[in-house]
């Protein structure tokens, strides 16, 4: 990767093995041993602060191709250094990108997102959020784990007090854990009767009434000239068949379906053994993993923009709605979904920010137009102007809409139908390994001393059990709540103290001159102003809006109990109760004589943060001592150090 003109890549920071880097949905790179077993300190001709290379086949060059002079500094280590993750070469590492660009997030999340808020009115403020939080947090969560080489939570070494972020976050990991392996039971599944002779979901039962419209459009189906909006057979089969959903849950939600229950043990016997054998993705594999899930979208969407009304609902998702700007929840939603998308702010990020983050939007965009042109479709079957009242929202919005155009294709939709459930549950595998991986690994800082296949085998056993509670008739209402109050709720109210801890306790001056120190670059106003003024307030003002125009949370315009409203606030306190209990704890670890020395001590980095290898970490306090000699002489005073702290 260049940075410019002279620029040096300090290639110590290759992408740690130590440290948890799957990302949703998963990690595709190769591993390569770097040649030479000498690593020395050395000064650049064009003047730029002296930084730790590794001597390559060529001494006299840096990766770069800079000349070295010499230097008696000198650090030799006798031992062959060790295996460092890469790419082969650009259009690999390009694929790679693409691959962890499409998950679950945006082919199942995104969707029912836009059409819950509004299509258009959702669309803005997700561009507006994404740009001004996605991809300064995206950078700024993969730059402190790369240069840290730690874990989401041991990376808050560099302010102890605010480790219960990482604890927090971990919690909302779980909690989505366990229901996108539920996601996968139902893909599974659909993958499953995509091999019947005719689509189960493609044509209506009696029992349906003559309110449901056949999805396949068959000529035996009849036109109507009632009023009534239709509902097409793939949402009378995902709610009926597949889910056997419940109008309400206050009588219980019922038992677990048992084909589901042995599609989700499935799923989670898959990803105990990837992680039990550990995830040794080959970059070539990227190749495929990034073009398959493409091809069969954009076979999608030239189905679904080819039916009648397509457009109608395409311009419902792409229009603006500028009185919607205001409305708190948009930009709520908008807020989660790039949370989603992004996996930021659950700590599993480590991946490059400007084409990860551009191609996430591209598929989320393009996986709103083909939902929103299938759903203009029935709008026009059922001669209504209304897209949203076509279909039931929410998070089985993908298994009604998909399925739908599936049935739509007049040669042999099963083929086409077994490769698209495929690629989704390809999807959920990767999305499941990253965040599992990320919980695993928390564990495991915890309790070194417990096998690795036990670690696995416990999250696996605990996850499928919970995973229970989403494939019951009631399963639904539940997942609607744990989304918000669990995973969603928590992860923002967190990012912010995040962004606090990052931007304003260790500071965005002192971030920028960890990026110079690493990559040898200088950070742009872009970054710096976001980091330390934009993202969190915008984040900030959000929260606060939300909080206040809140009302209770619905499904499918049912209330739920106020039992339940309850336990749901319960888990979003205990999720962000832990920035307290992890403060007091790390107050109490900390050196000092009296209370007053302990706290400010935990605010401070640990004596070990920087860089894992010694080596590195030696010269690394060696320029931050010398910064620190820099700024005794210089100016002093509040307005000052706000200044300082962003553009310093």
């Amino acid at each position: 990767m260049e940075f410019g003109q002279g620029a040096y890549v300090n290639s110590s920071y290759a992408i740690s093995r130590t440290v948890s880097t799957a990302s949703i949905p998963g990690e595709y790179r190769v591993r390569e041993e770097e040649p030479g077993d000498v690593k020395k300190v050395q000064t650049l001709q064009n003047g730029d602060p002296i930084k730790i290379g590794i001597w390559s086949s060529t001494p006299s060059l840096d990766q770069n191709g800079n000349k070295y002079l010499s230097n008696d500094l000198a650090i030799t280590d006798n031992h062959k250094l060790p295996k460092r993750d890469n790419w082969s070469n650009d259009i690999e590492f390009l694929m790679s990108c693409i691959a962890l660009s499409v998950g679950l997030g945006n082919v199942w999340r995104f969707p029912f997102t836009a059409l819950d808020n509004g299509g258009g009115a959702f669309v803005i403020p997700y561009l507006i959020v994404l740009f001004l939080v996605g991809k300064p947090v995206y950078y700024m969560e993969m730059l402190l784990g790369q240069f840290s080489s730690r874990g989401c939570v041991k990376v808050y070494d560099f302010s102890p007090i605010m480790r219960g972020v990482g604890y927090g976050q971990v919690l909302a990991t779980g909690i989505v854990t366990t229901y996108y392996a539920t996601l996968m039971a139902l893909t599974l599944r659909y993958f499953i009767d995509s091999f019947y002779p005719l689509l189960p979901w493609s044509y209506c039962r009696k029992e349906w009434g003559e309110l449901c419209i056949d999805s396949d459009l068959s000529d035996k189906q009849q036109s109507s000239s009632s009023v009534d909006v239709k509902t097409t057979s793939a949402e009378f089969y995902f709610i009926n068949i597949i889910l056997r959903e419940k109008s309400n849950i206050d009588d219980g939600i019922g038992y677990p379906n048992w084909t589901l229950a042995l599609t989700l043990a499935i799923s989670w016997l898959i990803i105990a053994l990837i992680l039990i054998k550990g995830v040794r993705s080959s970059g070539k594999a990227s190749y495929f993993l990034a073009v398959f899930p493409y091809c069969i979208m954009l076979v999608l969407l030239a189905r679904s923009l080819t039916l009648p009304g397509a457009f109608d609902g395409v311009l419902y998702f792409l229009r603006p709605q500028w009185n919607k700007l205001l409305d708190p929840k948009v930009w709520y939603a908008a807020v989660t979904q790039v949370f989603f998308s992004l996996a930021i702010c659950f700590g599993n990020i480590i991946i490059d920010c400007t084409i990860i983050t551009t191609l996430d939007t591209f598929t989320s965009l393009l996986s709103g137009i083909i939902i929103f042109g299938i759903l203009g479709n029935l709008a026009h079957e059922s001669k209504t102007s209304d897209i949203k009242s076509v279909v039931k929202g929410g998070p089985g919005l993908a298994f009604i809409s998909y399925p739908d155009a599936i049935a739509k294709f007049t040669f042999l939709p099963q083929i086409f139908s077994v490769l698209f459930f495929l690629m989704l549950f390809v999807l959920g595998i990767g999305s499941n390994v990253g965040m599992a991986s990320c919980v695993m690994t928390v564990i495991k800082d915890r309790f070194i001393h417990t096998k690795h296949w036990i670690i696995v085998v416990c999250i696996a056993v605990t996850c499928y059990c919970l995973g229970l509670l989403y494939i019951t008739p009631g399963g639904q209402f539940i997942l609607n709540l744990l989304d918000f109050h669990g995973a969603s709720f928590v992860a923002l109210v967190l990012a912010i103290f995040e962004l606090l801890a990052v931007g304003w306790i260790y500071g965005v001056k002192r971030l920028c001159q960890d990026i110079h120190f690493m990559l040898g670059i200088q950070t742009s106003w872009y970054y710096r102003l976001c980091w330390g003024l934009i993202t969190p307030a915008l984040m900030a003002a959000i929260l606060i809006y939300t909080l206040i125009q809140y009302e209770p949370l619905q499904y499918n315009g049912y209330t739920y109990q106020s039992g339940l409203y309850i336990f749901a606030w319960c888990i979003s306190a205990f999720g962000i109760g832990q920035l307290l209990f992890w403060a007091i704890y790390a107050i109490l670890k900390s050196p000092g004589d009296c209370c007053w020395d302990r706290v400010k001590s935990a605010f401070k980095p640990k004596c070990d943060w920087g860089p894992l290898d010694s080596n590195n970490l030696q010269i690394y306090k060696y320029h931050i001592n010398e910064l620190k000699i820099d700024a005794m002489f210089r100016r002093n005073g509040f307005w000052y150090r706000i200044y300082d702290n962003i553009f310093g």
